[in-house]
Formats: C-alpha cells, sequence, structure tokens
C-alpha cells in the first residue's frame, strides 16, 4: 500500500489563501488609507490569531459536524442558535452575489468606454447571477481546481496592480500622503468603517483544521499556518492597496471600481494590460461565487435537514448538490438586482458597496456566538479528544474569545450604523435597514422551521451529544447522508492526488 501523502505547511498556507482572499474587497481595504498597515498588525494579533486557534480546535475536535460554525453553536447552545447561524452563513452569500452581479457591467463599462442603458445592465447583472445558480448545480462547484485557478488569478491581479503602483510612484510620484503620521491607526469614521473589510479577510481559516489528521505535527503546523497564511495574506492586500493608493488619494477610491480606476491611471485607460487585468478580474469574480457556492448550500442544506432551515433548502439533485438552496440564492440575488433601479430613483446608488457591506456583516455575525459556543463546549464536553487544543489554561481560553468579539460588535457597528451626522455617514442607514429586514426574516424562518420538529434540542449541557440525540430523535435524510459518503470520498481523493 503506497504511503499516503502528509499534509505539508506550505499546502495549509496556500490553502488558506485559496479560501480567504477575495480580490475585490481591495478597494474598500485601499479606502482606508495608510493607516490600514498599523490596524493589520493590530487584528491579526488581536483577532486572527485567537480567532484561527479556536476554530482549529473547534474544526479538529468536532471534525464530524459537515455544517461548520452552525453544528458547533448547535451542539453548545441548541437548535435556536443552530438555527440563526444557519440563516446568517447562508443569506450573506445571495447578498456577495448580488453586489458582484452590480460590479459585472461597470467593470465591462470602464473596460469597453461606453455607458451601458438600464436594460443592457439588468440583463447583464441577472446573467452573471443565473450563470453562477446553473454551474452551482454540478460538482464543478465543488472541484479544488476551480479553487485553486481563482486564488491564483486572484493573486496575479493583486501582484499586477501592486508592481504597477511601484512603477507609477518611481516616474510620477504618489497620489497619496505618505508622510510618517499617515500609517498610524486612524480612529476617524470613514477608516472605522472600512475595518470590517479586514475582519471579513480574515474569515475562512477554519479551512486548515480540515487537514489536521494528515499532518505530521499537527499541534505545531496550525497555529504557524494560521499567522504564516495570516501574514501571507495582509501582504497581498496591502501590496495591492498600495498600487491603488500609489494612483489615486485614499478618499476618492472608488468602492466598486477602484482597481480598474487606478491600474486606468498607471497602465493607461484602453490599454493591452488594463483589458487583460479586467477580463481577469471578471474571471474571478465568477470563481468566488462558484468556489463558494457548494459550501454555503450544503451547510444550508444540513441545516434544512435538521428542521433548522426551510426545506427547499434540502433538496439536491441525482448528482447530491444542493439545489434548492442555489435557487434561492438566485432568486434573491435577483430580486435585490430588479429592486436596484427603483432605489435609484428615489436617490440611493452605490449598491455594490451597500450589499457588500450587508454580506460581511452576516457573515460577522455568524462567528459572534461561535466564541462563547468554544467555551461552552469545553466546559461541558472536556473529555472529548482533542488533535488540537488552543495553548492556555481557562483564563487565557476567555480572553482569547471575548476579545474578537469585542471586535466584530464594534467592526460591525461603525460599517451599518452612522458615527456622525455627515452625509458619508447618513448612507449606511439603507445598510442598516437591509441588516434589520433580512435579521427579521431569519427569526420568522427560524421559527417556522422550529414548527417540523418533532422535539428541541437544547444543547449539549441539556440533551447530550447531538450525534447520540440525532440518532434517537431522527437523523439525517437519506440524499443528505449519501452526500456525505461522497464528500469524504471526493475530499479524500483530492489530498491524495
Amino acid at each position: 500500500m503506497a504511503k499516503k501523502k502528509k499534509f505539508r505547511m506550505i499546502d495549509a498556507i496556500l490553502t488558506v489563501i485559496c479560501v480567504v482572499f477575495v480580490a475585490e474587497a481591495a478597494a474598500p481595504a485601499a479606502a482606508i488609507g495608510n493607516s490600514q498597515f498599523s490596524w493589520w498588525i493590530f487584528l491579526i494579533i488581536a483577532f486572527l490569531m485567537p480567532y484561527g486557534l479556536i476554530v482549529c480546535e473547534l474544526g479538529t475536535t468536532y471534525a464530524d459536524d459537515e455544517g461548520g460554525i452552525a453544528d458547533w453553536v448547535r451542539r453548545a447552545f441548541g437548535d435556536k442558535w443552530g438555527s440563526r447561524v444557519s440563516w446568517y452563513y447562508w443569506i450573506n452569500f445571495p447578498l456577495w452575489m448580488a453586489s458582484l452581479a452590480f460590479l459585472f457591467p461597470e467593470t465591462i463599462a470602464l473596460m469597453t468606454g461606453f455607458e451601458l442603458d438600464l436594460i443592457p445592465t439588468l440583463a447583464i447583472e441577472l446573467a452573471f447571477v443565473w450563470i453562477v445558480v446553473f454551474m452551482s448545480f454540478s460538482k464543478v462547484s465543488d472541484s479544488g481546481w476551480i479553487l485553486n485557478l481563482s486564488a491564483v488569478l486572484k493573486v496575479l491581479i493583486a501582484v499586477s496592480v501592486g508592481g504597477l503602483g511601484i512603477y507609477y510612484a518611481v516616474t510620477n510620484g504618489f497620489a497619496s500622503d505618505m508622510s510618517p503620521a499617515t500609517f498610524l491607526p486612524s480612529m476617524d469614521a470613514s477608516s472605522l468603517t472600512y475595518l470590517s473589510i479586514i475582519l471579513f479577510n480574515f474569515m475562512g481559516f477554519e479551512a486548515i483544521a480540515v487537514f489536521a489528521n494528515d499532518m505530521e505535527n499537527p499541534k505545531k503546523q496550525i497555529p504557524t499556518a494560521i499567522i504564516a497564511g495570516g501574514i501571507a495574506i495582509a501582504a497581498i492586500y496591502l501590496f495591492s492597496s498600495f498600487g491603488i493608493g500609489a494612483a489615486i488619494p485614499s478618499n476618492e477610491v472608488s468602492l466598486d471600481s477602484g482597481i480598474m480606476d487606478a491600474v486606468a491611471i498607471m497602465a493607461g485607460n484602453g490599454s493591452l494590460l488594463f483589458i487583460a487585468i479586467g477580463v481577469v478580474f471578471l474571471i474571478t469574480l465568477f470563481g468566488n461565487m462558484i468556489s463558494w457556492s457548494f459550501g454555503v448550500n450544503y451547510v444550508a442544506a444540513h441545516a434544512a435537514d435538521k428542521k433548522n432551515m426551510p426545506g427547499v433548502f434540502a433538496r439536491l439533485n441525482k448528482k447530491g448538490v444542493p439545489t434548492g438552496a442555489a435557487l434561492v440564492n438566485g432568486v434573491i440575488a435577483s430580486a435585490l438586482v430588479l429592486v436596484s433601479p427603483i432605489m435609484s430613483a428615489v436617490g440611493l446608488d452605490g449598491f455594490f458597496w451597500i450589499f457588500f457591506s450587508m454580506n460581511i456583516v452576516f457573515l460577522l455575525i455568524c462567528y459572534m456566538p461561535m466564541f462563547p459556543a468554544f467555551l461552552k463546549l469545553r466546559s461541558v464536553d472536556p473529555d472529548r479528544m482533542r488533535i488540537f487544543r488552543m495553548p492556555g489554561g481557562k483564563a487565557a481560553a476567555t480572553v482569547a474569545c471575548w476579545v474578537p468579539v469585542v471586535l466584530l460588535i464594534l467592526s460591525m457597528i461603525a460599517t451599518i450604523v452612522s458615527l456622525n451626522g455627515s452625509e458619508e455617514e447618513l448612507s449606511k442607514i439603507p445598510m442598516l435597514v437591509g441588516v434589520l429586514a433580512f435579521a427579521v426574516i431569519g427569526e420568522i424562518v427560524r421559527v417556522v422551521s422550529a414548527c417540523k420538529r418533532t422535539e428541541e434540542y437544547r444543547g449539549m449541557a441539556l440533551d447530550g451529544d447531538p450525534e447520540e440525540w440525532d440518532a434517537a430523535h431522527g437523523s439525517l435524510g437519506p440524499a443528505v447522508e449519501a452526500r456525505l459518503e461522497e464528500v469524504a470520498e471526493h475530499d479524500l481523493e483530492f489530498e491524495r492526488g
């Protein structure tokens, strides 16, 4: 029998970059200005390190929890909170898809130099949404090559923009103020608004935990990979942001077209390099959605089988792919696209940031109950074997949990709550209204879904291990159980390959 290939440190770091790095977030990050350098360092220490260690302990301890964060929270606090996290984790995806749909025709218009009318714009936006939906019907959405190709192209864009920035700064000087004082952390409302982008760029590090059993020394490799991966991602974003800042002052960076605006200035509007980067950028938008679609849709299907989400999300096709969740994604994203002309008529604009910021907020909300769930599970399940255990005692674990929660809450508030009466801050009101509306819908969904459960699981402290409880009170549907086996087989083949 051939010896199984060990998962190397470089594999872990590349996996993190593949999952976490998002090219379209570079422009909002650049809008923070030079102070983002200090903020990245602070948040790597205060958020990434404790968050990464905690999710890796949970991921390796409860490796059979296919629902990830939603299952960890359900284990600790029961169906009520498991349902909420499942909803927050799912709803961020159609919001993200809608935001990228708005970005697509804007990028095409910049590349071609032609302003698109309303009907062609809507047609392109809807085509983007439904191409993603129909591609997610296939198992290709679960293929490693899509994730890897998308990651390579995204890094290529970041390196290109950063390289152009160096050349432009040498030949033309910096468009932004580069005095030492600008690199200190800024507490102004404009900078704080976009700090959630940095936290958003840390989400997904739990992917490393999947490979713990294949590492030679997971206790050493996991924390090293988290820190190295976080630094690598920070370096990629900062290099790209540097390129944008070399051409455009931070207070003038467009949140949607910032990358292409900078490339147009540095490489020449309409140049071959400008067109090439634009095409690659559009491809990465598809790559983001397609590579994330399977995970998000499967978590929703998994939750629906536990009656924590509506039954439509549990529908799978003959290939075992969750098509029900994919179709609902398309409907929600399409509705947001079609309502945009009405919103424009009443004076609203900047739809990319409106929906992208809502997507970020819901993803941040997902992680808030995870930290107290970690403390709860350590308390009620102390005898569980832990391949990796976060170092430190109870006091260290408590601090490591609540500091990130405070940062998540403050970042969420700064993103969608007006911090003063300026026009820029008042423009956050639509985001706040949208987040509250979808949160209320989520509560309605939770209550309706709960009506279909014969019994309520209340958490390990009250009802014991959820696996034993599910075995006694109802298991997953046969289609999802079959899909679990296929996923395990696919992952094994992918690791061996």
